[in-house]
């Protein structure tokens, strides 16, 4: 059954989030407009040990548990369409990892479209095999959200079988930048959040007049065999979902250890979201996340 939260969050999402994108002059005017601070919030940093450094010119923020020595380590990259920047609910879940003794790096890369995937990759990886230097690949996970999410498995195509991280965490991944799975139209009139016309164009300034369906804008198209263990969240309420779908079909064919949640009735990134399923999908994803 879904719960009465996530039941009410819908027509607020409806009316607060989905005009945003819902033509192409908002989406326009959205993608142009100033983006958000990368500051980690101060009640972050009164909780655990923050830091932040540039790594090839872009900040990295690492969010260290206070008084214990991690055994495990994460890569966070947020989601926001390619088009804007860490939000509080993102910096809420990191702060739920370092609370279970988890080290989260957070990769602030550029948005467009003033930065496109051409920057992101180079410095993504460069911030994952520095972490490499201080833990093994095995005690390592990979973990995004929306657009992060398909970064972070583009991210994963791209790396050596020794840097593989030892699981693959995904929430409500963004996983092809056409949206032109056929099931999507059906879905979308559901979705009280994304609108497919403005995150194409979206998805165009991030690709920086790239082919959008290479994989590594469009991760869904890419290589999956010799992944770690792949868990994906998604909501049944969410564009993202055929494509989800599409994954887990192709990664298991692949032969990759692969795990789909799919909860009913759920919105895009609902791990993130205030209702007992989010609160219940965020506790399984710290378990992974800080688990031998």
């Amino acid at each position: 059954m879904v719960s009465l939260q996530m039941t009410l969050l819908e027509p607020f999402f409806r009316l607060a989030f989905k005009p945003r994108m819902a033509t192409v002059e908002r989406a326009r005017q959205r993608i142009a407009a100033p983006k958000g601070s990368t500051r980690p919030p101060a009640r972050l940093q009164r909780r655990h040990d923050v830091r932040t450094r540039l790594v090839d010119g872009f900040p990295c923020t690492t969010v260290t548990p206070r008084g214990r020595t991690p055994e495990r380590a994460v890569v966070y990259l947020h989601g926001g369409a390619y088009i804007s920047e860490i939000a509080p609910q993102h910096w809420a879940l990191v702060s739920k990892m370092a609370d279970a003794g988890v080290r989260v790096e957070v990769p602030h890369y550029g948005v467009a479209p003033q930065h496109t995937y051409r920057e992101a990759y180079p410095f993504v990886t460069a911030v994952h095999r520095e972490l490499l230097q201080e833990f093994d690949a095995s005690a390592v996970t990979l973990a995004g959200d929306s657009a992060g999410g398909g970064l972070a498995l583009g991210l994963a195509q791209t790396l050596a079988g020794a840097e593989q991280p030892r699981r693959l965490v995904l929430l409500s991944p963004w996983l092809d930048l056409t949206i032109s799975n056929p099931d999507v139209p059906a879905v979308e009139e559901r979705d009280p959040w994304l609108a497919s016309v403005g995150l194409r164009l979206a998805g165009e300034a991030w690709a920086g007049g790239d082919d959008p369906t290479q994989p590594r804008l469009s991760p869904l198209n890419g290589p999956l065999a010799g992944l770690p263990p792949l868990h994906v969240f998604v909501g049944t309420h969410e564009i993202c979902l055929p494509d989800v779908l599409e994954l887990g079909e192709k990664a298991r064919a692949a032969g990759v250890d692969t795990d789909v949640v799919v909860c009913p009735g759920a919105v895009h990134v609902y791990p993130l979201v205030p209702a007992p399923e989010g609160r219940a999908a965020a506790r399984r994803i710290v378990q992974l996340v800080a688990s031998a």
